[in-house]
């Protein structure tokens, strides 16, 4: 991803925010149909503050965005749709919380969210058990939709990134001797390195040791020795943005000079605020690059640029529009917002044409996309190549 990524402010997702503030009536449809004039709330949860802040803000804006244009293009069912939009913090136990709360309280329609695994994972049992449609924007962990069959994502998931980056690693890197660095509190780390190492020894790698540690940990001296003694050719650290950049910092501090690569949860311009030159040369899987020349592409960073004070979008954003997009096509052809039919709906999607390709959910609600593969070069997100499914 060629992009050059601004840091987002919380001042920017409050905007955001109060421009879809709470209005209860939209106005009479012409003819006085008797029909429901009352908004369509939809909920959403995300890590708008706190240590994945970036990830939320990022997927909110995306949101917004298409929350925006479906209602000036003249809503869903001659109603407005109406987000109601709640910040976990980046908090265990606070998704779970706010779930319920816009199901009982708020009475939304559906929920979109999370962006992390393991968040989306509280929620998700409450969204089933309520009847109550969950899409996922970028939740790649597979137990995320094995929860039940009201739960949705528009994204890969992490065997087919566990692949991809297995394959990079041995064709593209030409490496064979890999340690691995997995945060045991994180289900999206611990699947993601488990599939990686499947493939990776399946393909013949030999993988000395795996080092751990937990989510918000900022020293990793001790793996990072471990690792440099087993004299690998390369890290793989399937985490989130802010533990990564600082692995790759006391990396390089301990002089291992052998590339460290990634997922999708690398996805935030603080990877390069963090890891500063460190990151230089690692690279990561994700969902999207703005350097896509298609029309879809080109013009969703358009409109983004310019609703978001010239920010350009990254996978999260992307995905989050695409979530919300999907939803109100659901609706449509529900013409219900009845839980059940818009969950009928939702899995009979297909082909549905979106920034991050095309959507169709297979019988286990998941999305087959191809995935990109990125590096850093001189401060800024670099496209290496694309990989199909």
């Amino acid at each position: 991803m060629t992009f050059s990524l601004r840091s987002s402010l919380l001042a920017g997702v409050t905007a955001g925010l109060l421009v879809l503030a709470s209005c209860s009536k939209a106005p009479a449809p012409a003819g006085g149909s008797g029909a429901s004039t009352e908004s369509i709330k939809v909920g959403e949860f995300a890590s708008l503050t706190g240590k994945e802040a970036a990830f939320g803000q990022s997927s909110h804006k995306g949101v917004v965005l298409a929350i925006e244009e479906i209602n000036t293009a003249g809503g869903v069912l001659g109603r407005k749709l109406e987000l109601v939009s709640e910040d976990n913090q980046s908090r265990p136990g606070e998704s779970a919380t706010i779930v319920k709360k816009l199901i009982s309280r708020d009475k939304v329609v559906a929920i979109l969210g999370e962006v992390a695994s393991s968040r989306s994972l509280e929620a998700a049992p409450i969204c089933q058990a309520a009847r109550i449609p969950q899409i996922s924007p970028s939740s790649t962990n597979p137990a995320v939709t094995e929860t039940g069959d009201y739960i949705f994502r528009v994204c890969f998931i992490d065997p087919f990134q566990g692949v991809v980056m297995a394959k990079f690693a041995k064709d593209t890197l030409k490496i064979r001797r890999v340690a691995v660095l997995t945060s045991v509190s994180s289900a999206y780390s611990v699947g993601l390195a488990k599939y990686f190492t499947e493939r990776f020894t399946g393909d013949g790698g030999i993988i000395p040791l795996e080092q751990k540690y937990s989510e918000g940990d900022k020293d990793f001296k001790a793996q990072l020795t471990a690792i440099k003694a087993a004299g690998v050719e390369g890290i793989f650290v399937p985490g989130y943005y802010t533990e990564a950049a600082l692995i790759c910092k006391q990396a390089r501090d301990l002089g291992l000079t052998i590339p460290l690569f990634g997922g999708d949860g690398w996805e935030a311009p603080q990877l390069i605020e963090i890891g500063g030159k460190a990151v230089e040369g690692c690279y990561y899987s994700t969902h999207y690059s703005p350097e896509n020349q298609s029309p879809a592409v080109s013009t969703f960073i358009q409109k983004f640029k310019q609703r978001w004070n010239g920010e350009v979008p990254d996978a999260m954003a992307a995905l989050s529009y695409d979530s919300a997009q999907v939803l109100a096509d659901a609706i449509k052809r529900a013409q219900s917002t009845d839980g059940p039919k818009v969950r009928d709906a939702l899995a009979a999607t297909k082909d549905f044409a979106g920034v991050t390709g095309n959507t169709t959910l297979d019988a286990k609600r998941n999305a087959t996309k191809s995935a990109v593969v990125v590096t850093i070069k001189d401060g800024v997100f670099k496209f290496v190549e694309t990989v199909a499914p």
